[in-house]
């Protein structure tokens, strides 16, 4: 949970909500609230609600399609946007390669998913030509397979391609949602049709968002009228539940303030910093990589610009060993890769705590010179 575990206004919100109702299928007056901060924060005008960051990406992506009329996803090699199927296609030897690992998957993924390396402008462009890309569903910053900032002017250039082309952009900021107030998009100027956000946005309580430009809106709208009656294949009973909204609404008002991020990027601009001196210390060739509240580092002199750079500098064995080491000094960083996440109330005490235990673990792997 990006901004704690049980923040305290999101708990009360759910205690005075847990004694009226948790789900009645019918719009609550938080909803309209919501909606408002929601459109207030990323400039989108139109908002919909989903019971994670899985489902609000399977609805856009749906939504967009019908808005379309085109079939094919494109997304970026490594890139992780929830379980929604379309999305596990890797680039192996630079071939399009559906993920074996996929449990009980039945249908074809390459018939309808684009893949493509992040950073990689050509490729994009080749694979937009064709003119059936619905739209790209991507990350403002890849964060799964490590960190990948994107280039200096590549969404710039990346939205242009993609609308000369016909497609649509739709930004997944569920781990990016760390750079500020507003988002990575709106903090570097990037101007999405659609954006998803998932639990950060209530304070970790299982819901989601997604909202839509204008101009997609209408089309979605007209394509859901001209269907026949039916169900969608959009939504569930549970989506915009009272609980869900009451803790979005506390999670937007009262926990995601400025406030919160001055401090939360303060501390983890220390930590930044302190991870450098730790590696530079002991001349170890590694990066670390910053996205607001969020840090990562990885066994790389410099930053990796693709998916596939990042996968192939990983270490499971070297993780294990750093993670297991830091558990033994009473630490724990995110299980499966190198990331920490600053929160409202992490403290400088915790910091320094973080970087003495990794300064001990690293020591018995190469000691400071």
């Amino acid at each position: 949970a990006m901004f704690g575990h049980a923040p305290g206004p999101v708990a009360a919100a759910l205690q005075r909500q847990a004694t009226r109702g948790y789900t009645t299928m019918l719009a609550t007056a938080d909803a309209a609230v919501v909606g408002e901060a929601l459109s207030a924060r990323f400039g989108l005008p139109y908002w919909q609600f989903a019971m994670s960051a899985t489902d609000a990406n399977r609805y856009i992506v749906r939504w967009i399609r019908a808005a379309t009329g085109r079939d094919k996803l494109l997304v970026f090699n490594g890139c992780y946007h929830g379980t929604i199927d379309d999305v596990f296609v890797d680039l192996v030897d630079g071939r399009p390669t559906q993920r074996a690992s996929l449990l009980g998957q039945v249908h074809d993924l390459l018939a309808h998913t684009v893949v493509v390396e992040f950073n990689d402008l050509p490729a994009l462009e080749a694979a937009l030509a064709a003119g059936d890309v619905a739209c790209v569903l991507a990350e403002p910053v890849m964060t799964n397979i490590g960190m990948v900032l994107p280039d200096d002017g590549y969404w710039a250039a990346a939205q242009q391609l993609i609308r000369r082309h016909g497609a649509m952009l739709v930004m997944d900021e569920t781990h990016t949602i760390s750079t500020g107030p507003g988002g990575y998009a709106r903090a570097h100027g990037i101007v999405p049709d659609a954006l998803v956000l998932g639990k950060p946005v209530g304070g970790g309580i299982p819901c989601a968002v997604y909202g839509m430009s204008g101009p997609l809106a209408e089309s979605a709208m007209r394509a859901k009228r001209d269907a026949p009656p039916g169900h969608s294949g959009i939504g569930t009973t549970l989506t915009g539940n009272m609980l869900a909204m009451a803790a979005m609404r506390a999670a937007l008002t009262a926990v995601m303030t400025e406030a919160a991020y001055d401090h939360m990027l303060a501390r983890a601009a220390t930590l930044a910093e302190g991870l450098r001196a730790l590696f530079a210390a002991r001349e170890l060739p590694w990066c670390v990589t910053q996205v607001g509240a969020r840090i990562e580092f990885q066994f790389c002199a410099q930053p990796p610009r693709s998916g596939g750079e990042a996968g192939r500098v990983l270490d499971a064995e070297l993780e294990h060993l750093i993670h297991l080491g830091l558990l033994n000094r009473d630490v724990m960083i995110t299980p499966f890769h190198n990331m920490m996440l600053v929160c409202p109330h992490t403290t400088e005490d915790q910091v320094q705590q973080l970087l003495q235990a990794l300064g001990q673990v690293l020591d018995q792997i190469t000691p400071a010179r």
